[in-house]
């Protein structure tokens, strides 16, 4: 069990006999979900899912992800990573969302048509709209909020430089999905990995045991992200998909959650060993 103990502005994490501290601004994105609520800094928060803590007969976890996940917490408590916040795309996000939508480059590795500035609008409404994780197939969406920037839709919080997706792929096996796209204009600058390691923290939180990213084998900018976060590659299948370009191969990267976990604590290790800069 990983449970994460605040005291005097740090984090202290407790994995088992060992434990570590870190400051809170370090990680301060992992904001666990526990019973579909965000744990707040109380003097104990557990990282880990009774997922993880309960095995089998064969020794590993059995599934048991906490459902429904609705998305009521994050609109009035998002998560804030170094940078970035985190939170339930919004309606009024629409500006911002077709700025990247419309763009050829970025609809080329996603399941999405090219969209114009009305049919955006209506996508991302539907979007927002899609608030809870419940069922197979429930997906929700987070904006990634980039604080000072200037919002192309006249918001004070800051400009929607992308999102991140959050599928219920299997609720029996306590397996998701997860996906990001960013804007051309921001990328390079490792707010991309800033926002998928917090959506990881989600779904770990949440008691995950598998979490999955299906990557178009030509999005070499996504292959490698998933690789830097040290997601499997698992599978690569050949000519799966047709599009308007023709045939499409899709990669498969995975991990779960008990080894996402195991990373962020070594992450954290060496980060506070003696010497560590």
């Amino acid at each position: 069990m990983i449970v994460a103990e605040v005291r005097g502005g740090n984090v202290r994490a407790l994995m088992c006999k060992r434990s570590f501290t870190v400051p809170a601004s370090n990680i301060n994105w992992i904001r666990p979900i526990i019973g579909g609520r965000v744990g707040s800094a109380s003097p104990s928060i557990p990282l880990s899912t009774r997922g993880f803590m309960s095995t089998t007969a064969h020794g590993g976890a059995s599934p048991e992800l906490h459902l429904p996940f609705d998305l009521a917490e994050l609109d009035a408590s998002p998560v804030r990573t170094g940078r970035l916040v985190l939170r339930p795309i919004r309606a009024q996000d629409a500006d911002d969302v077709d700025a990247y939508q419309r763009l050829p480059e970025v609809v080329a590795y996603l399941p999405w048509p090219l969209r114009d500035r009305e049919a955006s609008h209506e996508h991302t409404a539907l979007r927002a709209r899609q608030r809870t994780l419940a069922g197979d197939g429930d997906a929700v969406a987070l904006a990634i909020v980039l604080p000072g920037e200037p919002s192309l839709g006249g918001g004070g919080e800051g400009r929607v430089i992308g999102d991140l997706t959050f599928i219920l792929t299997s609720a029996a096996h306590a397996q998701v999905g997860v996906g990001w796209v960013l804007h051309p204009d921001f990328q390079g600058r490792g707010y991309a990995r800033e926002a998928a390691t917090a959506l990881l923290d989600l779904a770990a939180g949440l008691g995950a045991h598998r979490i999955a990213a299906t990557v178009d084998a030509a999005n070499e900018p996504s292959l490698a992200l998933c690789e830097r976060l040290g997601m499997r590659k698992e599978a690569t299948f050949r000519h799966d998909r047709h599009d308007r370009t023709g045939w499409r191969d899709t990669v498969i990267y995975a991990l779960t959650g008990a080894e996402w976990l195991g990373r962020r604590v070594s992450a954290a290790d060496t980060t506070t060993s003696p010497g560590a800069h």
